[in-house]
């Protein structure tokens, strides 16, 4: 396996002018109403609180697109006082056409909880603030350009994800659990959900569908975002999928519940999508399921996606020396209750026709430190997963 370096971009105080007039919204509310499941647009609260960061004075238009480059570079001089980043490389698995999907897993930790609930007992509370993390998780995005970003505890999407990031070419879509925990938390900014966003010059929109995961047909608080795209370059169509299932131990039946019945809805919306079209590429559309799974690789809902007759694989098990295992963590922290190095997210995909051409490798023990996640270093209590992807050509 060849390692290239990739050295991680710093977080910053401030993304200076070059955001500003991302928001056009004003006015804010605390009664948000859950998104209507079956609907394709974004949950969209009535008035949106603009972030007052991104909305300051500026020449020029507010619609006038952003370097993704040039505001990485200013991130990373405003850094100058801020513990260094983690040093990330990328595994190479092969010679295709590197980059063709690049694809970035994260739960990015919601706000609300981050200072409310979870409760990381080593972790400063200044580094838990928005008006630092928001940097650090917009740094994070824009070192590694993904094609495809699926998030996880998002409840920032209206006032700083959604602007800023559309700013940068991507188009996005936005779920909300129906009952968050982050409603529970004063001063919080809404439900938190899942959020998937694509590059728009990479892909086009054809179809998404926003669920809410069912167990034994009783619907449940997680949710999922199932999108169909179609890559510019290639005119081939990948569906991809992001969510967050059930945490704590003692909920294992119903990960295995969920996880089931997002395998079936992403194969009823490919196969729609087939149905629908007269193109045969279509019939054997490749998938990408990302999310925070909440279960270790022993769990019954792992060997439910191995063993899906949809021919999923992990993409994370090519950082280890047999590809068969999956890395030792995705999530570090302490708590009251004590430490959690486990790994619980994955990149699921189409082994059959997709091919892992590199992934992103991670932290050290030591590089993470002795306080673990999240820090000054990092804004999360869970890693990104990067993985750079290539469709097989007898897909």
């Amino acid at each position: 396996m060849e390692t290239m370096s990739y050295p991680m971009g710093g977080g910053a105080t401030r993304l200076y002018n070059a955001l500003a007039h991302t928001l056009s919204s004003s006015g804010g509310s605390s009664n948000r109403v859950p998104l209507p499941l079956t609907h394709l647009d974004p949950y969209q609260p009535a008035d949106t609180n603009p972030d007052p960061d991104f909305c300051q004075e500026q020449k020029g238009s507010p619609s006038c697109p952003l370097d993704p480059a040039q505001v990485l570079r200013q991130c990373e001089v405003a850094l100058g006082d801020e513990p260094p980043r983690f040093h990330r490389t990328f595994i190479r698995h092969s010679n295709g056409n590197a980059g063709a999907i690049r694809v970035m897993q994260w739960n990015i930790l919601a706000q609300a909880l981050g200072e409310g609930l979870d409760s990381f007992v080593l972790c400063p509370p200044e580094a838990l603030s928005w008006s630092r993390r928001k940097y650090l998780i917009l740094d994070e995005i824009l070192t590694y350009r993904p094609h495809i970003l699926c998030l996880q505890e998002v409840d920032h999407y209206f006032d700083t994800l959604q602007p800023v990031l559309a700013r940068l070419g991507y188009s996005s879509r936005f779920c909300p659990k129906p009952w968050s925990p982050c409603l529970n938390v004063e001063g919080n900014n809404g439900p938190d959900g899942c959020a998937l966003f694509f590059d728009e010059s990479h892909f086009e929109f054809l179809d998404c569908v926003s669920l809410q995961l069912s167990a034994m047909m009783i619907p449940t608080n997680q949710v999922a975002l199932v999108m169909i795209l179609r890559c510019r370059s290639t005119r081939r169509c990948v569906c991809v999928a992001v969510t967050h299932l059930k945490a704590r131990a003692g909920w294992e039946w119903l990960r295995s519940a969920q996880g089931s019945d997002l395998l079936r809805q992403v194969q009823n919306v490919v196969q729609r999508h087939s149905a629908s079209t007269s193109a045969g590429s279509n019939l054997h559309i490749p998938l990408i399921i990302c999310g925070d799974f909440n279960a270790v690789p022993t769990e019954e809902v792992y060997c439910r996606f191995v063993a899906s007759p949809l021919g999923l694989d992990s993409a994370y098990k090519k950082l280890s020396q047999d590809c068969l295992t999956e890395p030792q963590y995705t999530t570090w922290k302490i708590r009251p209750t004590g430490e959690c190095c486990t790994t619980l997210d994955y990149i699921w995909y189409s082994q059959d026709t997709l091919r892992v051409d590199a992934v992103l490798d991670l932290p050290s023990e030591k590089e993470i430190g002795p306080n673990r996640l999240p820090s000054f270093s990092y804004p999360s209590d869970h890693l990104s997963l990067v993985c750079d992807f290539s469709f097989k050509e007898d897909g």
